[in-house]
């Protein structure tokens, strides 16, 4: 995809980690096709640019400070339907591929994988197709062929904003933080608590407390 320098494809990176965005963005601008026009470390100052800037893509990441990557992907399919938007993440893509590409996003990719990758995965985005390793396509291949949901685990089935406080609450956050960072109150949260308790068959807040330490402690485990 040669291209003239003012015709290069402009990316937004959005990550609260600026070393991270620095290296992200020094990948892309060694490309001839490619540059980083600006950078965004929470969703509304991603939300803020892509009104200001125009950007031809966005890499998300999932795990933002206050409104999640997953939450920013399904405000930018609502506010900008034609902006594509590649989700980048450390976290297993088992468990979030799938979601990244229901809230709107064109593709996953985990960040422990090659530069080559990360930037193949930009161009096939922006060329309109959708982005996913090769295991994740045989897996959700499969499950569109064998229409078998019984490998889904109870942690699948839980919604995005479950996921976030179960999440939160494995990282060892207390009802109120939780209410802080997620832009809640703590009744809505208290009600989350509630429904994870029922979908993951736990009898209180201890039991919900240690199953989501030790899930947090098993997906560092997991290999990429």
């Amino acid at each position: 995809m040669a291209a003239e320098p003012d015709n290069k494809i402009r990316v937004l990176i959005v990550d609260d980690h600026p070393i991270v965005r620095q290296g992200i963005a020094q990948l892309i601008n060694q490309e001839t096709d490619l540059t980083t026009c600006c950078e965004a470390g929470n969703a509304q100052g991603a939300l803020d640019l892509v009104a200001s800037e125009a950007p031809d893509i966005l890499l998300v990441d999932i795990s933002l400070d206050g409104v999640s990557g997953i939450e920013l992907v399904k405000i930018l399919k609502s506010r900008h339907p034609k902006t594509p938007v590649l989700v980048i993440s450390m976290h297993d893509e088992t468990l979030y591929a799938e979601r990244a590409l229901r809230a709107g996003a064109r593709g996953y990719i985990m960040k422990q994988e090659a530069t080559e990758k990360m930037l193949t995965a930009i161009r096939q985005v922006i060329r309109g197709d959708i982005y996913l390793s090769e295991r994740m396509q045989a897996k959700i291949l499969q499950r569109v062929l064998g229409g078998d949901e019984s490998s889904l685990s109870p942690i699948d089935l839980l919604s995005d904003r479950e996921l976030e406080v179960f999440r939160l609450i494995g990282r060892g956050f207390a009802t109120s933080d939780i209410a802080h960072e997620l832009n809640r109150s703590v009744k809505t949260v208290e009600t989350h608590r509630a429904h994870l308790k029922d979908k993951l068959g736990l009898k209180n807040a201890a039991e919900l407390t240690r199953y989501a330490v030790q899930w947090i402690e098993q997906e560092k485990e997991r290999p990429s």
